[in-house]
């Protein structure tokens, strides 16, 4: 990055995102500051069918997830950061965790769909089908419609695996023929 070793000791650089679309944010811990992407859209959690990680990306990450902590002690309500903790812990299999932020997020901003998205898939991972199923629905409502991603994302496969996932189908399926009778 060509940065010296004293910048470092303030900077720290954020990737995060979907395939295929990496967001980098600069932190400036001195101020508190931070340059915001103008384009940003909160991470979904990634799990996607990617290989194990190393030891040095389990430290790296637990380095990350300090550093985050310590962001979300200065500002309780600092959202970016809480999504990216929320993940991370839920990227190192520290699943109770990720469900305490993603409960967080959620007392946030209460109306956001991918915010009730990844807090069903927290509760699915705990396995409490019933609020990860009452999660799905309310984020549909909220117009979540990601539903390719919904079928394979493999921190639902819990719910996926219970009877009830069945009412979720249902759903889906007619938002998708309102969807072809408007088109």
């Amino acid at each position: 990055m060509g940065e010296s070793q004293a910048e470092n000791d303030f900077l720290a650089v954020e990737r995060f995102g979907r395939p295929g679309r990496i967001l980098e944010k600069r932190i400036d811990i001195r101020d508190g500051l931070m340059d915001k992407c103008q384009s940003f859209t909160m991470p979904k959690k990634l799990h996607t069918l990617r290989k194990r990680a190393t030891r040095q990306e389990l430290r790296d990450m637990d380095q990350e997830i300090l550093f985050l902590e310590g962001l979300i002690r200065r500002d309780e309500t600092y959202v970016e950061a809480l999504q990216i903790l929320g993940d991370d812990y839920t990227r190192r299999g520290r699943y109770a965790e990720g469900l305490t932020i993603d409960e967080r997020l959620c007392k946030l901003r209460p109306d956001d769909a991918l915010v009730r998205y990844n807090l069903a898939c927290s509760y699915s991972l705990t396995h409490q089908l019933d609020l990860a199923l009452e999660s799905v629905e309310t984020a549909i409502n909220l117009g979540y419609r990601d539903f390719k991603w919904m079928a394979q994302d493999p921190d639902l496969e819990n719910l996926r695996k219970n009877a009830a996932y069945q009412k979720i189908k249902a759903i889906v399926r007619q938002i998708r023929v309102k969807r072809a009778k408007i088109i």
